[in-house]
């Protein structure tokens, strides 16, 4: 819906998202930008496998918007596996058990789930307004390609974290998680959806929010998510301390495609159509044809990122006046 603008007066334009995700810290910390970002209306979230389980990811989402008062957002379960059926690695070492840091979801929490072919209402619903952001696995909206193929023709634009662009990758040497997850919904997502942008490790492992940044947020009293910002930052972080000796924070990869919707202004882009391996050996890179007789693509890939204006957009909402 369109908002009264409380900031400026008069109508603000709002960007509608329907979220495909696998909450996990990162997605969590995307949903509370998203649902606190005056300028974004969460139309939906469609959950799935990837960092926790489907059943868990679906909790988790249901979770943060109840934080937010926002029972109307339906929650949309997805994919439990990917295509190729085989043994799913979850990462309790980076997300927690729960997918959330120490943070859990109440165990008597009551919500309702809404059926697949909800996908297919709400792009109806919105048409050419619609865009859709995957940070997750991409099995379920390779799902929702198939089997709505006439719907996904109607969307305004896909925003997909994945990938890693001559870059190393962060759960092989050469590949990103979501891509590496389910390699073949990747190709198909990255062939057939139209005007798509593509956020990597490259722009994404740059998006490193640092603890005095998250003392200020946890302080502030008028953010709903203040009192579990910090806890779920410090399980975070201490994973990648490990991982990355002398990072100076956490990257929020999840986070950055949803800013990315918004003010696309704080990366550089390339444009050229990406490919995803699905050979064992090589599974999951992500690689484009740079040979100077090659053609470009229609395909935005992220391939650096304004650090200063990430965190001015990112301290802009979850620091509310």
């Amino acid at each position: 819906m369109d908002i009264y603008n409380r900031r400026g007066g008069g109508l603000l334009i709002t960007k509608k998202i329907l979220l495909f995700c696998d909450p996990g810290i990162d997605d969590s910390l995307a949903i509370m930008y998203t649902m606190m970002d005056p300028e974004i209306e969460l139309v939906g979230i469609v959950t799935g496998y990837g960092n926790v389980t489907k059943d868990q990811a679906t909790a988790n989402a249901a979770y943060l918007v109840q934080l937010a008062g926002r029972k109307d957002i339906p929650i949309i379960p997805g994919a439990s596996n990917p295509i190729q059926q085989e043994e799913v690695t979850f990462y309790p070492e980076i997300h927690g058990e729960e997918g959330i840091g120490p943070i859990q979801p109440p165990g008597n929490m009551q919500y309702q789930i809404y059926p697949f072919d909800t996908i297919r209402l709400i792009i109806e619903r919105y048409s050419n307004e619609l865009i859709i952001v995957d940070t997750g696995r991409s099995t379920t909206l390779a799902t929702a390609f198939t089997l709505f193929p006439d719907q996904i023709k109607m969307v305004h634009s896909f925003y997909v974290m994945g990938g890693a662009f001559f870059v190393p990758g962060n759960v092989t040497a050469l590949a990103e998680a979501n891509f590496f997850g389910d390699p073949t919904s990747s190709n198909y997502v990255l062939k057939f959806a139209h005007n798509l942008t593509i956020t990597p490790l490259n722009v994404t492992q740059f998006a490193i929010i640092t603890p005095d940044i998250v003392d200020v947020v946890s302080k502030n009293k008028k953010n709903v998510y203040a009192f579990m910002i910090a806890p779920v930052f410090e399980y975070y972080y201490e994973f990648y301390k490990k991982s990355i000796p002398g990072i100076s924070g956490a990257p929020i990869h999840d986070l950055l495609t949803i800013i990315l919707v918004k003010n696309p202004a704080i990366v550089d882009f390339i444009y050229y159509d990406a490919n995803v391996v699905e050979d064992k050996e090589a599974r999951g890179l992500s690689y484009i044809d740079l040979r100077p007789t090659s053609e470009t693509g229609k395909t935005a890939i992220a391939t650096k990122l304004h650090y200063e204006a990430f965190i001015d957009e990112f301290s802009k909402v979850m620091l509310p006046e």
